[in-house]
Formats: structure tokens, sequence, C-alpha cells
């Protein structure tokens, strides 16, 4: 089910390609008008928890992840058949969707409508004898739609699906996966994977983080030292972190800013993802700072880090030079990912010793009035922020437009010290920073070490590949609820949705990296999209087993399905 993203990926690249199914297709459609992608981070409401849905009945699903809002067996019966020319139709409606094609019809066998009154990203699906009827709420839905034909495709015994109507929109509507990118690097092939598995579970945000101590892997074409000596470590910490072993390995890597910017294109206009980069600052910074050492407050020298951790050393904030240079790297930022109306700057894990003992430092403090080295760094994000919001900006995702300013997402540390202005906050250490911002009035996304973070394990068994630590299994994905239970009903609107991490400091490879997101990510989806009155664990695995009989090329955990892991990449669980 995924050898096609490789397909459409050089398609992209060459728009010669998909440009051969046009004659086909303008011969098959009935109307032509344009038709864009909504932005998943203007879209109202956030959440939907509609108690009064339509009751669902489980046994109904053929085996759809993630569970859509509503299935209706046709009260005729009959069943529509999937003949040898419905790939095609496939690749003709993903055309359509690219190139904006509102009402049609593709061979008699599929039409479509487009339908407002629908939720956002949402879509209906009437499969009768003939023809299967689409109606969808914008080009989000209609992708949404041919996402489930796909899936139904694969699910159906000698061809055939019973006729029914499925209705179905999500419940929240950021639905993230995550990649850390600086630990370990991965080729921009594995990229172009990664999203094909996102997009197949109605995931609409690709969250990169690009730079850390460890490395700094977005190309500067401003600041070249980056792309060599920032960009590679000498050595890596290797096994459990108490025993503190280093290889002696040269490990460098770095994108490019087209490779990137094609990729975040790609993304957008074929999967509706949105790539969203994550710059870090004020903290995890030492692989800049190794490149350039004028902007910490001790003046160095440095290195990029070999172990996994927090330092000390972080880019001064009282220094003018820090706010050019990262001025300079955002605008760089924004050109190569011009879709996202965000930009993540990181906030999180600063350590303040560097700060208490530097003049500039303390000089900036006295000028503004800051008692503390929180405030300090309060005045740090809000002043990236203000930079952003004047004179950043991105393609809109719904009209094509080019919209002054770009909006910052930050780990929930910063909401210490004083929250920006229009920040959205990231809570990653449990609830308690997504409830603070929803109590400011701030959008938050939720993201809690427990369950979320994917570089924990996954089972207790032995054969377990190394990981960082924690427990957490698929059961305890799937029951997790985003909406905290102490959180007024007055306040549900301000969680935007979740996103699951994936931290790389003990992952190595592609194939590590598959083995810790699947199957996780197909409990997650359902867990951001469907209503969560119908969830059912026992009929999760029953639809999971079909789905896994098209993951030939993933290396996914097999440890739901009561079988022993085998993949020893760095080691097994001590």
């Amino acid at each position: 089910m995924f050898s096609g993203w490789i397909f459409r990926a050089m398609s992209f690249r060459f728009t010669g390609v998909i440009s051969c199914l046009v004659f086909c297709s303008m011969a098959l459609a009935t109307s032509h008008a344009s038709a864009q992608t909504p932005n998943p981070a203007a879209q109202t409401p956030s959440v939907k928890n509609d108690t009064k849905a339509p009751n669902y009945n489980p046994a109904l699903n053929p085996g759809i992840i993630p569970a859509p809002q509503m299935i209706e067996m046709s009260p005729r019966g009959g069943y529509f058949t999937f003949n040898k020319k419905y790939s095609q139709y496939l690749e003709i409606l993903e055309y359509k969707i690219y190139h904006g094609f509102e009402d049609f019809n593709i061979d008699g066998r599929i039409s479509g409508l487009k339908n407002p009154n629908l939720p956002a990203e949402g879509y209906s699906l009437k499969i009768t004898k003939k023809e299967i009827r689409v109606l969808y709420s914008d080009a989000q839905g209609l992708r949404y739609a041919k996402q489930t034909l796909e899936q139904l495709r694969h699910l159906s015994p000698n061809n055939k699906i019973p006729c029914m109507t499925i209705t179905d929109y999500p419940r929240f509507r950021y639905r993230g996966m995550h990649l850390d990118v600086s630990r370990h690097f991965f080729d921009i092939s594995f990229l172009y994977k990664y999203a094909a598995m996102a997009s197949k579970y109605k995931f609409n945000v690709i969250h990169l983080h690009l730079t850390d101590d460890q490395g700094w892997r977005l190309e500067s074409k401003r600041y070249p030292k980056l792309n060599t000596i920032s960009s590679t470590r000498s050595g890596t910490q290797t096994g459990p972190y108490s025993l503190q072993h280093f290889d002696t390995f040269a490990y460098r890597g770095n994108y490019s800013q087209e490779f990137l910017q094609e990729f975040a294109n790609f993304c957008h206009h074929i999967y509706g993802i949105t790539v969203i980069p994550e710059i870090e600052m004020p903290g995890h910074a030492l692989a800049a700072l190794a490149a350039y050492p004028e902007l910490s407050c001790t003046g160095g020298p440095f290195e990029t880090a070999k172990g996994w951790g927090v330092f000390d050393d972080v880019f001064c904030a009282g220094n003018e030079a820090t706010f050019t240079f990262l001025q300079n790297i955002l605008q760089e930022t924004m050109r190569t990912f011009p879709n996202s109306p965000y930009i993540h700057i990181g906030g999180d894990e600063c350590p303040k010793e560097r700060w208490k003992h530097c003049p500039k430092c303390q000089q900036r403090m006295k000028d503004h009035g800051l008692k503390d080295e929180h405030e300090l760094q309060s005045y740090f994000i809000q002043r990236i922020e203000k930079y952003l919001q004047d004179s950043g900006w991105y393609i809109d995702f719904e009209t094509g437009d080019t919209i002054r300013g770009r909006s910052i997402i930050g780990w929930d540390e910063i909401l210490e010290g004083g929250l920006a202005p229009k920040a959205t906050v990231m809570s990653w250490r449990g609830v308690d920073g997504g409830i603070a911002a929803a109590q400011q009035h701030h959008n938050a996304i939720m993201t809690p070490g427990k369950p979320l973070y994917w570089d924990h394990y996954q089972s207790k068994d032995s054969t377990e590949p190394h990981a960082i630590g924690g427990f957490n299994p698929i059961e305890n994905v799937y029951a997790y609820e985003p909406i905290p239970a102490t959180l007024p009903d007055s306040l549900h609107r301000y969680i935007l949705g979740a996103q699951a991490n994936v931290w790389t400091e003990y992952i190595l490879s592609p194939e590590h990296v598959e083995y810790m997101v699947m199957p996780r990510m197909p409990a997650l989806s359902e867990v951001l999209w469907s209503n969560p009155q119908q969830k059912d664990f026992t009929d999760f695995k029953r639809r999971l087993t079909e789905h896994r009989k098209d993951w030939n090329n993933i290396n996914y955990c097999p440890t739901v399905f009561g079988e022993t892991a085998t993949f020893f990449r760095n080691g097994n669980k001590k």
C-alpha cells in the first residue's frame, strides 16, 4: 500500500509525469473549478465532541482506520465491484485534488460534488452497485475520501464492498507526527516514506526537529559553517546512558534547502500535510555555538555534542548578534518551508547558569526591568515572536495568498516568565502546560511523555530494542484522551489536538523509526479523528490485523499481535 509514495514523489518533482493524466481526466470530468486546501491551523472549531452523533456500529466497519464517524448499510443491499481500472480512477482523483476540480465524474464510476455544508475536512461516500458518490467540504475532505477509498480497495474480499454510506470528519484539527532528525539523520527519501505513512492515517502535520546540541540539519546559505562544523560530531553516545560510552566515528548530515522545500511542497500539495520546522532556541544550541562561539556567553570554544542530555552553554540573550543571527536563520527557514503558518522555536530545557554570570545578559535584564533569568527567557521568546509577526510570512493553505506574519509554537517551558502574546504551547511535561495555556486563552497541542513519547518501550519483552526508557504500549496510546479531564468545557476549543514525538537518541535507522511508530501511529490517528464514544480496542485490533497485511515494506513492532520482537538495532533491552 505504501509503494506508491516513491512514484508520487518523483511525479511531483518532475511535473510532466503527473501531467500525463490530464487528457484522460479532462475527458472524464464534467466540470472544473478551483479548490484549495484548508489551513489546519485556521479551521474552527478545534475539537468536535458530538455527544448526539449517530450510533456507530463497529461491526459495519470493513476495517477503516481511523474509524469514520458514521457507517450506514444500504437497505437495498448489494455490492460495488472494484474493476481493473479502479487504480487509474484513484490516480485521476489525485490529479483532480492537485489541480482543483470541484465537480467531477470519472467514467461513471466515481463522481464528486463539493458541499461546503459539511464540516471542515469532512466527506461522505455513498457506495451503490453502480458508482461511488463523493461529497466533500474542501480539498482536504476530498483527500481523506480518497484515502478511505484506497483502504476499502485493500480491505475488500473478492474486490467487492457492501453498498453503504460513510459520513466522516476529524475530531481535532491538529493531528501531528514529530521526527527528530538532529540526534540521528535520516535521508530525504525516508522523509517521503514517513509522510506517506502519516497520510494514510489522516495526519495533517509533520513536525521536523532540525536543530539541537548534537547536530544542525538545515542548510544555511548565509552561515556556511553551520553546514560543516554544526552538522558534524566527532562521535556518538552508544548504549545505556549510565555507561557513558562513546564511539569515535564522525557523524554528519544535513538537508539542502531545495530538498526540504520540495518535500514541504510535496506534502502540502499531495498529502495536505503541513511540515512545521523547529529551530531550537535559546537552549539546545551547542551545535550552532560550535561554529559561531561569539553567540554564546563565554566565547567558547565548543564542539557539537557527542552525548545526550542538556548543556549549560546556550545562546547569549544579551548579545544583539544572537538576534541578528536567529532572524537571518528564520528568514531562510521561512523560504524553505513556505506553507507552514507556524515555526517551532523550541524554548525547552534552557539552563540559566551562563546567563546568571554573563555581563551582557545581566545588563539586558537591568535595561528591561526583568527580575530573573526566567523573565529573560520570556523576553527572548517574545522578541522572536514579534519579529516573526512583523517580518514573517507564509503561503496560505486555503487561498494561496501570501500572508504576513508567522506564529510560534514552543515547548511548555515558554510559559515560564510570561507567555508570548500569540504563542501556541506544546505540552510535553504532562498536561499542566496545556491547561495553563488554555486558561490564558492560548492554543495548546498535547504531547505528554505518557503516552506520546514514542522513543519509549512498547512492551516489556526482553527482545525489545534498547530505548531511552519509559513504557508506552499501544493500549495506552489508544486509551489517551487529549482533552484534560479538569479543563472546563468553555476552554476545550484551545486544545488544537495532539502529536506523537519520536526522539532519536537511541533510534539510529529508518527501520528503527518504523518499528517505534507502527502500529502506534494508527492508534493515535483514531484518538485524534474518531468519536471517543465509539473507541473499542478489541475492534481496533481486528482492523489493525487487516492493515498489517499491507505493511510488507514497514518494519513494524509485532508485539500487539502476540508475536515476539525480532528487531535488534542498537542492542536489546537490559
